[in-house]
């Protein structure tokens, strides 16, 4: 495993920017975990990357906090967006339909409650809030995809 690709996001503009280019990597059975605390950016990561993948600036991309997951279908197939904040463990995934939408992609967020179901070749991000809109992005996985 390479050490991993740090990037400093200056502002949502650049945080968007980073979101398309991994949507535009992305293929099915691709998982990209969602790492850092409230506020860090992960819903907006979230939601640039549906929106770059659907080719549709104007989306709607609701967060699944509530819901717990947010079905799409993307020109390169089904995306699923999980928040996983609410959920006690691994165990309540599967009733989300976890094995099923790792046919498509998978976008998760708060993904330590993923417990054994992680998968092993994923794209982890892990966001870092600074000061106003900046940020840190720590990119690791996917070694024959990024530079």
């Amino acid at each position: 495993m390479q050490p991993p690709h740090v990037l400093a996001l200056e502002n949502l503009a650049a945080t968007e920017a980073l979101a398309a280019r991994c949507a535009a990597l992305a293929r099915p059975g691709d998982a990209i975990l969602l790492e850092g605390p409230m506020g860090a950016g992960k819903s907006a990561f979230a939601r640039a990357f549906l929106r770059a993948a659907a080719g549709n600036p104007d989306l709607e991309v609701p967060s699944p906090t509530f819901t717990l997951v947010q079905p799409y279908d993307l020109p390169a197939g089904p995306a699923h967006h999980f928040d996983l904040w609410r959920l006690a463990g691994p165990e309540d995934l599967l009733e989300l339909g976890w094995d099923e939408a790792r046919e498509g992609i998978v976008l998760v967020e708060w993904p330590d409650r993923l417990g054994n179901l992680r998968p092993q070749n994923a794209l982890e991000i892990t966001l870092t809030p600074g000061e106003d809109d900046h940020r840190t992005a720590s990119l690791t996985g996917w070694d024959d995809r990024l530079p």
